[in-house]
């Protein structure tokens, strides 16, 4: 995963989630955002989303990279 990016999942009232990855202070202005009514931009490593605040139901954080195999 790329040096101080973080992936979150963001879940919809009637969609799938969608998958993210962004920086700790994008994610701490996400965090702020929710609950008020409007959009939100969330720039990431892959460019730039806009969100409908009032569609959005959770937001799950990962913060440690996934290992596949023995010994993790």
């Amino acid at each position: 995963m790329a040096e101080g990016f973080e992936r979150i999942s963001i879940g919809f009232q009637a969609s799938m989630p969608l998958s993210f990855r962004v920086s700790r202070e994008e994610l701490d202005r996400l965090l702020g955002a929710l609950g008020s009514e409007g959009w939100h931009d969330l720039t990431g490593d892959d460019g730039t989303v806009r969100l409908n605040l009032q569609h959005v139901l959770y937001v799950r954080t990962e913060r440690q990279e996934h290992r596949v195999g023995f010994g993790s």
